[in-house]
């Protein structure tokens, strides 16, 4: 056999045999990595939705136990009259805000009312005046399709959310029925392909409820291929550095095969540090020094990926522990930014931000140059197309991501800010893209978060049903404004509203009624203050407003355009027959003229108030330290 053969056999064996191999396995491990993946991201998707249920279920228990609480639904059920039960449960319906309300005795629905979507039902028994047991009641305050909706938004995924074989509620409008979607798996609905993931928690009656998250398998697919073919790009780049050098080796002498070969098996094992022995200037020569420089720029490469896995794993973890708890907005996209510039090596980043429908204001910013053409090209264009972005202007590149921010009412996304960054030189390699595309993304979710958890903020000081602050709220700012005006020498008036003969209103039209004439008087009261004062229902049907930097004849004035209002008010009535006249009393107060601080201020403002409904209603009155006298 000649050397050439030899050669190729030899070839053939260390070179084709283990790149089939290895490409079998690597193709296999890609794949497995990329589905585990898929896998993970389920699963963290499932646990939101978890969690979501257990939070509308909490909210279910709240509403179970004041139901359960219902004298007249006790007293009904004791009596074992069905009707009045059914009827005063289809009021706790509208009253307790709840979907679904079931009362079980001996195992079946004694009574049922509500929508049969309802899902996330909370459990609680019953017992009578008497305390003997009355059955189990069930109470949901959550329908499966804003569920459903509420959930997908949350995971970027699919919900569907059914109980006995019957569909309850869908994120996807083209599932029509239940049996459609497995519990698990890949499962296809139209065109889509999804993976399939579910949980079960009890429902009503006994049913089981099952909720199925879908996510869709393109991305997972996509991630596949790309892998694969860099993955055969690079055998393939390998297999022809082998088969140049075994054409190489073919011509050098035979005596220096065997070091060639001994250093090759090392390299091809992992031993970056192995160096062929490179003397002379002839081909073996040359083989061996570009082993040896291919080894040192594998080694040197390496060196580089782990310098980068330990900064980018440094960023995440910072991120991770930050953003999860952290709910200032500004601190927020500091971090968001510094995090971004860190983790792809940028020189400089910044984020810009709308506020409410005006234009864009930096609020947050890395870096001490000034913004290239790159970075405010990449802004613009993100802005204008709602996508991410990349530009390479001369002598810069840049990122730009979309913030979207998702509407409460279920609207479509809209841009509220762009996060970029820029660096001179060398572009952004494709992992630095896809890490600075998805820290931006996940900062738009935290950052919606910060949005949400304000908005809650805010409505823990606001009255429901008015709108207006609530009496927590005002206690709070009466205290401040009072220490503010006696601090800096500056007059602070109240006023105190009663509506005249609001219970004869609600005697004769009904509670809802005179839940609509509340509205109505709150948004005269409103629309006569100024954008300082703070107005608040103070209790029932008494409202309040704070008035700073007003004296006595001021806040008497805003007292009279209320008066006004509220008697020009024409509430229709709901029954549909004509509309409502009301009017209402007011008591006026200040500091320093009537008070000398908070109660004395609230005490003569509800006396002058007091002395109004007795001269004959319908009038403002003044107060005074001596006491309360009529204004001239």
């Amino acid at each position: 056999m000649s050397f050439r053969q030899r050669l190729t056999g030899f070839f053939v064996a260390i070179v084709i045999l283990p790149m089939a191999i290895v490409g079998f396995v690597l193709f296999q491990l890609i794949e497995d990595n990329e589905t585990g993946k898929a896998d993970a991201s389920l699963a963290a998707q499932q646990e939101v939705e978890v969690n979501l249920f257990r939070e509308a279920r909490d909210r279910a228990r709240t509403a179970a136990s004041q139901i359960a609480a219902d004298q007249r639904l006790s007293t009904a059920l004791q009596d074992d009259d069905r009707a009045a039960a059914q009827a005063r449960a289809t009021r706790l319906l509208e009253t307790r805000r709840a979907r679904r309300i079931v009362v079980i005795r001996a195992g079946r629905a004694f009574i049922d009312v509500g929508s049969r979507t309802a899902t996330a039902p909370a459990a609680t028994r019953l017992v009578g005046p008497d305390r003997s047991p009355a059955g189990t009641l069930q109470v949901s305050v959550t329908e499966a399709a804003q569920y459903a909706n509420d959930a997908a938004a949350l995971v970027d995924g699919e919900v569907v959310v059914s109980a006995g074989g019957q569909l309850l509620g869908s994120s996807v409008a083209r599932v029509r029925d239940a049996r459609e979607v497995p519990d698990e798996g890949e499962v296809k609905i139209g065109a889509d392909v999804f993976r399939a993931a579910s949980f079960q928690a009890p429902g009503f009656l006994g049913a089981r409820t099952r909720v199925v998250t879908l996510a869709a398998t393109g991305a997972t697919d996509s991630d596949v291929e790309r892998s694969r073919m860099l993955a055969a790009g690079l055998l393939a780049l390998f297999f022809v550095l082998a088969f140049i050098f075994a054409l190489v080796v073919s011509r050098s002498l035979q005596q220096q095969i065997g070091s060639v070969l001994s250093a090759a098996r090392r390299l091809g094992a992992g031993d970056l540090d192995a160096r062929v022995p490179a003397v002379g200037n002839d081909e073996f020569a040359d083989l061996g020094r570009e082993f040896n420089k291919m080894a040192e720029q594998l080694q040197a490469r390496l060196d580089e990926l782990q310098r980068e896995r330990e900064r980018v794993q440094s960023s995440m973890r910072r991120l991770g522990q930050a953003v999860g708890s952290n709910l200032d907005a500004e601190a927020l996209l500091q971090l968001v930014v510094e995090t971004a510039v860190e983790g792809v090596d940028a020189a400089t980043g910044r984020v810009v931000v709308r506020e409410g429908d005006g234009d864009l204001q930096e609020a947050a910013r890395v870096g001490d140059g000034a913004l290239s053409d790159a970075v405010r090209q990449a802004e613009e264009r993100a802005l204008q197309s709602g996508r991410p972005q990349t530009v390479a202007a001369p002598g810069s590149v840049a990122l730009a991501h979309p913030l979207r921010v998702h509407e409460s009412d279920g609207a479509a996304a809209e841009v509220a800010g762009v996060v970029s960054v820029g660096r001179a030189g060398r572009p952004f390699s494709l992992a630095e893209t896809e890490l600075f595309h998805y820290l931006a993304a996940q900062a738009a979710v935290s950052v919606e978060n910060v949005g949400r958890h304000e908005a809650v903020a805010r409505q823990s000081v606001t009255d429901p049903l008015t709108r207006l602050a609530n009496r927590r709220r005002f206690d709070e700012a009466l205290t401040a404004e009072v220490e503010r005006a006696t601090r800096l020498g500056q007059p602070l008036g109240l006023v105190l509203l009663d509506l005249d003969d609001f219970k004869a209103i609600n005697d004769e039209h009904g509670h809802q009624q005179g839940d609509v004439v509340l509205r109505e008087v709150a948004r005269a009261v409103r629309r006569a203050c100024r954008d300082i004062d703070i107005a608040a229902r103070y209790g029932g049907e008494e409202l309040a407003v704070i008035l700073p930097s007003a004296d006595l004849d001021g806040a008497f004035e805003l007292a009279e355009r209320v008066r006004r209002g509220v008697a020009a008010l024409a509430v229709p009535r709901l029954a549909g027959d004509g509309e409502l006249r009301v009017t209402a009393s007011l008591g006026v107060a200040a500091v320093p003229a009537t008070a000398t601080d908070g109660p004395t201020l609230v005490a003569g403002a509800d006396a002058a108030l007091y002395r109004a409904k007795r001269e004959g209603k319908n009038r403002a009155i003044r107060a005074d330290l001596a006491g309360v006298v009529p204004a001239e």
